[in-house]
């Protein structure tokens, strides 16, 4: 069911990007399809996240869950003109989640982010610098947070993925850009992605746990400046 929700999700995302752009419609209808494209998982794919650290959400479990999945989906949608190279970020980021899910026994989320990966890889050989629209840039954000959120059922920890293996690294690198080339930059930022990969297999969980707080709480700030907003 997951497979044919996340299908369902991705094209309502990619189709509503693309005709909010041809029409130059409000930002508010692109929210709308990818708050519908959310909804389906969450209702159809019996996806949401229900507790957070043993603490139950209750009502607040679909409002949580949906505002990750779009928040999330626009997480790569960044102001600013990017190079291709920034697509090293999401896959290095689906990597280091696919290991988590095969280490813990999730399937369908290991499989699906290899098989993203590659059809990063593919789209970016092919499209070159074209590949980096919106639709395609919000299309990796909907699968990342899909793929994030089936990780969270099990352990709100796990999503210590998503923020120390992209957001945090795509803040860095937007903050470096303004200062350095942007394969230096990227060189820097993409480290950091692998850096935190590997202390995901490494550090106790309890110690993750602080770190997510804390880096939630520093990109919660840093979206108050219109220059780093890239939620």
């Amino acid at each position: 069911m997951l497979y044919f929700t996340l299908s369902i999700g991705l094209v309502m995302v990619v189709m509503t990007t693309k005709l909010t752009q041809k029409f130059k419609l409000s930002s508010i209808w692109l929210i709308v399809g990818q708050i519908s494209a959310s909804l389906i998982i969450i209702l159809l794919g019996d996806l949401e996240v229900s507790y957070i650290n043993q603490i139950e959400l209750g009502y607040l479990a679909i409002p949580f869950s949906l505002l990750f999945l779009v928040g999330f989906t626009n997480v790569m949608n960044v102001e600013q003109e990017q190079q291709p190279l920034i697509l090293v970020l999401p896959c290095i980021s689906l990597l280091c989640l696919s290991a988590a899910a095969f280490v813990m026994g999730y399937t369908f989320v290991s499989i699906t982010g290899l098989f993203a990966v590659l059809t990063i890889m593919l789209c970016r050989s092919v499209l070159g610098e074209k590949v980096l629209g919106k639709p395609f840039t919000s299309s990796i954000g909907f699968v990342m947070a899909v793929l994030s959120l089936i990780l969270f059922k099990s352990s709100f920890i796990t999503i210590y993925i998503p923020i120390f293996t992209l957001a945090l690294p795509l803040a860095v690198y937007l903050i470096l850009q303004t200062k350095i080339t942007n394969a230096q930059a990227m060189t820097i930022s993409a480290s950091i992605t692998v850096l935190f990969g590997l202390l995901m297999f490494i550090i106790p969980f309890n110690i993750v746990w602080y770190l997510v707080v804390g880096a939630t709480v520093i990109l919660a700030i840093s979206q108050l400046s219109r220059k780093y907003r890239f939620i």
